[in-house]
């Protein structure tokens, strides 16, 4: 795909997210979670800080205890290379209602602009296959984006995984609470769980 044809990855994140429902949002180590929260803050969003690599894991834990709800993890390139087991662990447990969506731009946004090994021949859509997720696709254009987002809401027919490439900005941070506690607290308020 040509650089000029590749998307805008807030665009992205808010049409996956604009029909979002009861979903619980785990966002990915940096670019990914400001792309969430510039979405819409939301009671059922985990934000990730300084979690490089755990984005799946812990979807896949929600998804696991929570199977009657979407679980959807939205996560960049760099952070989904450094978690790649977790795609091994996914396609073991088979969780029907967990959506992986990785934002690859290719580079290592958060260090520096260091291009990533998907800009050469790390296959993301290949290895999730590979590792038991029958249902991994590239998506390159807004409307296939639309589809994919109705198919988030389906907690039966997972897991699903999607790379989509986007272009590579570096966009205003819009930023959530980065009180762990906080962001605890009010998610496990939201799935109607009290305080630890």
């Amino acid at each position: 795909m040509s650089k000029a044809n590749l998307l805008e990855r807030r665009s992205v994140v808010g049409s996956l997210l604009a029909e979002r429902k009861e979903a619980v949002v785990v966002g990915g180590l940096g670019a990914s979670t400001y792309d969430i929260a510039a979405a819409g803050d939301h009671d059922r969003n985990f934000y990730l800080w300084g979690a490089m690599g755990g984005a799946v894991m812990i979807g896949l834990g929600l998804a696991l205890a929570q199977p009657d709800l979407p679980v959807v993890v939205i996560t960049g390139d760099g952070e989904m290379l450094m978690g790649m087991g977790s795609l091994a662990t996914v396609g073991l447990q088979k969780p029907g209602n967990l959506t992986i969506v990785v934002l690859d731009n290719e580079v290592y946004g958060e260090t520096g602009g260091q291009a990533s090994h998907t800009a050469g021949t790390a296959d993301l859509v290949g290895i999730a296959r590979a590792c038991g997720i029958a249902d991994a696709r590239a998506i390159a254009t807004m409307t296939d984006i639309e589809g994919f987002a109705r198919s988030m809401q389906d907690v039966s027919s997972g897991p699903r995984f999607a790379s989509i490439k986007i272009a590579s900005a570096n966009l205003e941070r819009v930023l959530s609470s980065r009180d762990g506690t906080y962001i605890v607290t009010r998610i496990r308020g939201a799935l109607g769980f009290g305080p630890i």
